[in-house]
Order: C-alpha cells, then sequence, then structure tokens
C-alpha cells in the first residue's frame, strides 16, 4: 500500500498492541460492525450460537462474558441480555406466543408485565389470564389446549406472596407448557429457579446484579437448546442490544453481590422486625416472617431474602396520612426499582392493581439500601410521628 496521507492514516493506523496483557476486569469491546477476516469467515459466521462474532447487536466478547457469568449463577446454560427487565421479558412472550394463543400470570406478578399482558389481549389476539399464586398446583386446571406459557414471579414484587414453585411447575410440565420465572428479587443467589423446575429464568439486572442503581438491563437464561434459540431469534427480531459499557458495569457488580445481597438481607429483616412491632403498621409482608403469604414455600426453597419487603398501615390511617409518612422520610428515597445502595420507599394502590386484594390498609413497600439500620429506623420512627 502507498504511502498514507494523514487522514486517511488517522483511521487506519498501523499500530497494533502486543499481547499477553492480563488484568482481573475483563475487557471492554465497543463495536457495531464487527470485522471478518475474510469472505469465507463472514459466510461462514453464526451469530445464533456464540461461536463466533458477526454483529455488535449480536453480541461482543463483553456480553458473551457477562451472559455466561449471568448463566453460571443461575445454574443455567444460555443466556441472552437485553436492555431492561421489561423488555426481557417481552422478549419471552414474544418468542413463544402468538396470535390464538393463551398466556397465564399470576395476580402478583410485576405490573409492567400485566399490562404487557393485557396489550397482548388487546392488539395481538393473546388471550392474558391471571391465577392466584399461592394455588400453585391448581395451574393443571386452568391451562387450555391453547396455553403456550405460564408466568410466575417467587414472591410478588410488591404483595410478597410466595408461590409452591416446585409444584407449580411439575403441573405445567404434565401439560408440556413451559414456565418463566421473574428470579429477579432472589437475584439466583436465594433461589435457582432451575432447581425448582422453571424453564426459563428472567432477570432485571438493574437490581442486585448491577448494584449501582445506575443502568438497566435484564437477562432470559435457559438451560434448553431448543429453546434458547428460539428465544434468540425474538432477541435478534426485536433488535435487543444492550451497551458494552453497561454490561462491563454489572460484570464489575458480580463479586460482590452475594455479599451486598446479604447485608440488604439482614437490615431489611431488622428494620421489618421494628415496623411490625409499631400500632401504626397492621402487617408486615416480608417472606421470611411466618405469616407471610407463601412463608412455608420460602423456608422451604430460599436461602435468604434481600431487601425489599412491603407493610400494611393500620386501615384507621388514610392514603393521605400514608403519604405524609411517605413524604416526611428523609433517607428513603422514593422511587420504583430496587438492590441498590440507597433504601427507597414507594406507596401503592394495590385494589387499583389487583381487583381481588383482600387486605386492608394502605401498603407501602420498603427496599432497605446499605445505609445503617439504626439511622434508618429512627428516620421511620420520626416519619410515624406525622401520620397523625
Amino acid at each position: 500500500m502507498s504511502k498514507k496521507t494523514v487522514q486517511t492514516s488517522l483511521i487506519h493506523s498501523d499500530y497494533e498492541a502486543p499481547g499477553g496483557f492480563d488484568a482481573f476486569p475483563p475487557g471492554v469491546h465497543r463495536a457495531s460492525t464487527v470485522l471478518f477476516e475474510n469472505v469465507a469467515a463472514m459466510r461462514s459466521g453464526q451469530w445464533k450460537d456464540k461461536t463466533s462474532y458477526t454483529y455488535g447487536l449480536h453480541g461482543t466478547p463483553t456480553t458473551f462474558t457477562l451472559e455466561a457469568r449471568l448463566a453460571e449463577i443461575e445454574g443455567g446454560e444460555h443466556c441472552l441480555l437485553a436492555p431492561s427487565g421489561l423488555s426481557a421479558i417481552a422478549m419471552i412472550n414474544f418468542a413463544l406466543l402468538k396470535s390464538g394463543d393463551d398466556v397465564l400470570l399470576p395476580e402478583n406478578v410485576y405490573n409492567p408485565n400485566r399490562e404487557l399482558g393485557r396489550w397482548l389481549s388487546q392488539d395481538f389476539g393473546v388471550s392474558a389470564r391471571f391465577y392466584d399464586p399461592l394455588n400453585s398446583a391448581g395451574i393443571a386446571g386452568l391451562i387450555q389446549p391453547n396455553t403456550k406459557l405460564v408466568w410466575t414471579e417467587a414472591p410478588g414484587s410488591v404483595s410478597m406472596e410466595v408461590p409452591d414453585l416446585p409444584a407449580l411447575c411439575k403441573a405445567a410440565k404434565e401439560k408440556g407448557v413451559p414456565v418463566a420465572l421473574d428470579n429477579t428479587w432472589s437475584a439466583g443467589l436465594a433461589l435457582r429457579g432451575f432447581d425448582a423446575g422453571a424453564d426459563i429464568v428472567m432477570h432485571a439486572l438493574t437490581k442486585y446484579q448491577s448494584g449501582g442503581a445506575d443502568l438497566l438491563m435484564g437477562a432470559v437464561i435457559t438451560r434448553d437448546r431448543a429453546l434458547n434459540d428460539q428465544l434468540a431469534q425474538a432477541h435478534m427480531r426485536l433488535g435487543l442490544g444492550v451497551a458494552a459499557d453497561d454490561a462491563y458495569l454489572v460484570m464489575r457488580g458480580l463479586p460482590t453481590m452475594k455479599l451486598r445481597f446479604e447485608a440488604h438481607d439482614a437490615g431489611a429483616r431488622k428494620v421489618a422486625s421494628w415496623l411490625k412491632a409499631r400500632p401504626e403498621i397492621s402487617k408486615v409482608l416480608h417472606p421470611a416472617f411466618e405469616d407471610c403469604p407463601g412463608h412455608e414455600h420460602w423456608k422451604r426453597d430460599f436461602q435468604g431474602a434481600g431487601g425489599l419487603f412491603s407493610v400494611l398501615f393500620d386501615p384507621r390511617y388514610s392514603e393521605e396520612q400514608t403519604d405524609r409518612f411517605v413524604d416526611a422520610l428523609t433517607l428513603f428515597g422514593l422511587g420504583y426499582s430496587w438492590g441498590g445502595p440507597n433504601s427507597l420507599v414507594m406507596p401503592y394502590r394495590i385494589r387499583a392493581i389487583r381487583s381481588q386484594w383482600q387486605e386492608h390498609g394502605v401498603l407501602v413497600r420498603f427496599n432497605i439500601g446499605l445505609e445503617d439500620t439504626v439511622d434508618l429506623i429512627a428516620d421511620l420512627e420520626q416519619a410515624l410521628g406525622k401520620l397523625s
């Protein structure tokens, strides 16, 4: 090649860094275009089996590494990344459902998944029906010939009921219907979904895997290759990709995830126990507490609880009063999500979400972060004083 001009040299440099570099953090590979060695390599490349690189949307060494690590944590074989937890849910639905099909969702499902189910019903000809999460074995009686997917969430991320996962998965398996588990609450640490019988395990990596409350990402994990390929086809058609820098941030959070999860768990139990003794609170919805619906399932199947739980205020307190309590908190941010270092609070109009809700009193959800529980309890105490 003839001597290059300065402009061309700015783009086509002859320099290559020496090999042999190694460090603890994995490299960050940012790419849209992926270069092929030659035409034969381009034509033989397969994006689906991840044995080669074809385009940035289908993966780089950075995203492949994160996928492998996430699958290992959950005890799976295959993993696909998505830009958010909700996009991971959408990927599963659009991969497995078509017009005329039926999907079953628990009453305590993550509300955006509920809304997605309603959208599928209204605009895509997919019937979405809801079932009692505490009647797991009864799912068999609800499965129709056109039922193609059963969703479950353990526990419900607002009302905290814990389903009997092995019974639900067994009943669905006998009918030949796959079960998708939203395992975000457990992060694959307190519960391994495949051990309970799930076919697909989904995570919002936005939570504990990231740990920094600074990114959005989701993951879909499977053991079965054919099922993964079906999901991968939807992943490709929907154009679901994640940024290399975000993938790196999740990987950076993984080494400390178990330590953080255990710290969230210990702090949440202390705060929940304190709230349980307060006269303003009629019920604490924490799966590790005996009076939480499905506690016996949690005790049998789970190894921890994380930082998320809810409470019901005594019915004598109005929504206006509980809103005043929430606004009076200084260490709890008013916001959705969980798993980050900062404690959060969120009041819910649960009856507007679930028409069959039988409990009384305003429901308020807490995420206990990594602050000192002494300070959090003091903050709760002064805010409870603002109720009246």
